[in-house]
């Protein structure tokens, strides 16, 4: 199995995930992009799998199903028009036609329902966790955010995480602040800048970098919780409260 990313807007990734003609998409907000390169490369769509209700992971959903009556996963406590296969947690959702299956996660805090399906060494987990970064939390609450990435980074560090916005660069930048003194920090915005630069996306990324670099997989490191405390003005009792001066912080910046 391959796995495609199909630039979409400004900053979205489209994940194709194919084997020989076979195809299944995850997260299309834009159907445009998805239809010529299943024309481009001949390939049959057989499911799509989505993590959220925001439109710019639904919004091809219409198109696609017109052009194709396929299985649509999708969280069960989210009304998403186009869903056939609510899903939740622990579920697994088996795509015999590319010879691969996931785990759903529940993963709310972004949105109240969202959810991420785990297998076949891949996270495919929308806006919850970004490299070097996290969702906004439009719906769900610190506690619930802090949860969903605590459950994130308890898989196996060798994961590779598909998350659909190229948003690297501006978290690092974030991270940087955070923990001026942080080398891996440093390291990885030099990297990343070398991606970009080639044109290359900085995503999929392993999840056991996140550790040293995203400051919402660190609420517990003494540097972390200086600056969370310095944002709040006072001191902050537990790691979801430093999550939350962390997050907050980061809609400013």
């Amino acid at each position: 199995m391959q796995i495609i990313p199909l630039p979409a807007f400004r900053d979205n990734y489209i994940w194709v995930l194919r084997h020989e003609s076979r195809a299944v998409v995850v997260d299309p907000g834009d159907a445009e992009p998805v239809l010529r390169y299943l024309s481009d490369e001949g390939l049959s769509l057989e499911a799509i799998l989505v993590t959220h209700h925001h439109s710019d992971h639904v919004g091809g959903l219409p198109a696609l199903l017109a052009t194709a009556s396929v299985p649509v996963y999708g969280p069960a406590r989210e009304d998403i028009a186009g869903i056939s296969h609510p899903v939740a947690q622990g579920e697994e959702v088996r795509l015999p036609s590319i010879g691969a299956s996931f785990r759903v996660l529940d993963i709310p805090g972004h949105t109240a329902g969202h959810v991420g399906y785990y297998g076949e060494g891949a996270l495919f987990c929308g806006d919850t966790l970004f490299a070097a970064g996290c969702g906004r939390l439009f719906e769900g609450t610190p506690a619930q955010m802090h949860a969903s990435l605590a459950k994130l980074a308890a898989l196996p560090g060798d994961t590779r995480v598909y998350c659909t916005h190229e948003y690297t660069l501006s978290n690092l930048a974030f991270a940087a602040a955070v923990e001026p003194g942080n080398t891996a920090v440093a390291e990885r915005i030099a990297a990343c800048q070398a991606l970009r630069a080639a044109d290359q996306p900085t995503v999929p990324f392993p999840l056991a970098g996140e550790f040293a670099t995203n400051p919402f997989l660190r609420s517990s490191e003494p540097a972390v919780i200086r600056q969370a405390e310095t944002q709040a003005g006072h001191a902050l009792a537990n790691p979801v409260d430093v999550f939350a001066a962390i997050r907050e912080w980061k809609n400013r910046f």
